[in-house]
C-alpha cells in the first residue's frame, strides 16, 4: 500500500510555471511507475507524463512536450511535474498515480495505474 500527496497547485497567469510535487509513503518507491493525470471540469481524466522506475524513461502527451517534465527523487521518495509555459487549457485538478505493473514503463492507460493521489487544482488564468 501507498499513499500519494500532491501539493504545488495554484493559481498562475498564462505564460507562468509551477512545479507539482507527489510524495509517496512507503520504503518501495523506486518499484514504482509514476504518472501524472489531469481532470478539467466537464471533461474525462487524461494522461500527462509518466517516468519509469529507474527514471530512464518518460513519456508526455503531446500537447504538453516541451513544456513539462516530469522527474523523480528517489532518496526524497517524491515526483515532480514542472510547467512550464503553462496555458489556460491545461487548468484543471491534476493528480499523481503509482504503477506496480510488471514490465511495465510508463503510458497513458489509467488502467495500469494502483494507488492515486487526492488531487491538486492548478489554474491558468488568460
Amino acid at each position: 500500500q501507498v499513499q500519494l500527496v500532491e501539493s504545488g497547485g495554484g493559481l498562475v497567469q498564462a505564460g507562468g510555471s509551477l512545479r507539482l510535487s507527489c510524495a509517496a509513503s512507503g520504503r518501495t518507491f523506486s518499484s514504482y511507475v509514476m504518472g501524472w493525470f489531469r481532470q478539467a471540469p466537464g471533461k474525462e481524466r487524461e494522461f500527462v507524463a509518466s517516468i519509469s522506475r529507474s527514471g530512464g524513461s518518460t513519456y508526455y502527451t503531446d500537447s504538453v512536450k516541451g513544456r513539462f517534465t516530469i522527474s523523480r527523487d528517489s532518496a526524497k521518495n517524491t515526483v515532480y511535474l514542472q510547467m512550464n509555459s503553462l496555458k489556460p487549457e491545461d487548468t484543471a485538478v491534476y493528480y499523481c498515480a503509482a504503477s506496480t505493473a510488471n514490465y511495465y514503463t510508463g503510458g497513458p492507460d489509467d488502467r495500469r495505474y494502483d494507488y492515486w493521489g487526492q488531487g491538486t487544482q492548478v489554474t491558468v488564468s488568460s
